[in-house]
């Protein structure tokens, strides 16, 4: 449902990356008509430095014209975005981040609790069955590079969801927060871009 909500996500992503025409891949149909996916859509952008794809969702958040008695947020009050390494040559981003995206989006509707920073998630298996990889939890910040927007609808953060190891998901458990191994995870790489092949941070 594209609208007022929508209109202010898109200027946002819009400001960060001018005269890109993002790949988007639409829901067709709805959770509130019955379908499988939460989202309306997620958004894909080529990022530099270093090369990736930056995507980021549209559906947690009101898309359409203001409906819930919460004025302060829009919807959940939020959307995720992922950074993902691109890999040599690639011309397309990959469609699994949409796949995994849209679970992480029925986890969030399914027990009406939105994910938000310092906030982490196991997933018991690699997040992903297309790519070989040893990441099976997220943790979660606030998206620096898109931060939080006032809309229509009110208030929406981008919040990050960034892969982590099963070890250094029982660090971010034990201490109870993301900021455990975000320092760890982010050096070197402020961006936080995912690297489906990398090793723990703690080997």
């Amino acid at each position: 449902m594209r609208g007022q909500g929508w209109e202010a996500i898109q200027a946002r992503l819009t400001s960060v990356y001018p005269g890109q025409e993002p790949k988007h891949w639409g829901t067709v149909k709805r959770y509130s008509e019955g379908g499988p996916d939460p989202l309306d859509g997620v958004s894909a952008y080529r990022a530099a430095n270093p090369p990736h794809w930056h995507y980021v969702t549209f559906g947690f958040s009101e898309l359409g014209e203001k409906t819930s008695a919460n004025l302060e947020e829009s919807g959940w009050g939020i959307e995720l975005s992922f950074h993902l390494k691109a890999k040599p040559g690639e011309a397309e981003p990959p469609l699994w981040p949409v796949v995994m995206l849209q679970k992480l989006a029925r986890f969030v509707f399914g027990n009406r609790t939105p994910f938000d920073d310092d906030h982490y998630i196991a997933f018991g298996a690699p997040i992903t069955k297309d790519e070989r990889t040893i990441l099976e939890a997220m943790v979660f910040r606030i998206d620096p590079q898109l931060g939080e927007i006032e809309t229509p609808n009110g208030k929406v953060k981008f919040i990050q969801a960034i892969g982590i190891t099963s070890d250094e998901h029982k660090v971010v458990a034990a201490a109870d927060g993301a900021a455990a191994i975000l320092p760890k995870l982010l050096r070197g790489n402020q961006a936080g871009v995912v690297d489906m092949g990398r090793k723990s941070v703690l080997t």
